[in-house]
């Protein structure tokens, strides 16, 4: 009973969420979720290990230990779960991207996101708020575009989150 109520209550903040997107120009949402892609996180690494003499090379390593234990845990799940995309599942509804893959729980741009914003936020601390609000829009964009669930971009915050800390407490 309590798994319905959370199902239909999800599905409900999805449709609110996602409403607002449509017949809109999306193109602002997709690039936000495109900083989510990975790349700027090799940027952000290669140029803090390059230029930063105090924690440059540690926070390339901890991010690089955390992607390493990250990613296979995020494709268990995917596929332990196997739960469809809303755009894949729910009646008249199309997204704004082509989701990556076929599976939304968890939301790995979010996790990703979420495991950057705590590494940031460890060294970095200045950047903390703006690292954990950038890693919020990247999950938000993931339900906006209909390619994700609210609860898919949760699971991926505590995934990314728990492995950074993870990560942090191993090299940090």
């Amino acid at each position: 009973m309590l798994l319905k109520s959370l199902t239909k209550y999800d599905t409900n903040l999805f449709y609110r969420l996602y409403s607002l997107t449509v017949k809109r120009d999306c193109r602002s949402i997709i690039w936000l979720s495109k900083t989510g892609d990975g790349y700027l996180y090799l940027v952000i690494g290669a140029l803090l290990w390059a230029f930063e003499p105090e924690h440059g090379e540690l926070f390339l390593y901890t991010a690089l230990m955390a992607y390493a234990l990250e990613l296979p845990i995020y494709v268990l799940l995917k596929k332990m779960f196997k739960r469809p995309r809303p755009c894949d599942f729910l009646l008249d509804l199309t997204a704004h991207v082509t989701p990556s893959d076929k599976f939304s729980l968890p939301s790995g741009h979010t996790a990703a996101a979420c495991l950057m914003a705590s590494i940031v936020a460890h060294y970095y601390l200045p950047f903390a708020v703006l690292a954990y609000s950038w890693a919020a829009l990247i999950g938000l964009s993931r339900v906006l575009l209909g390619v994700h669930y609210p609860s898919d971009v949760v699971a991926g915050m505590l995934l990314g989150i728990t492995i950074a800390s993870l990560s942090i407490s191993i090299l940090g």
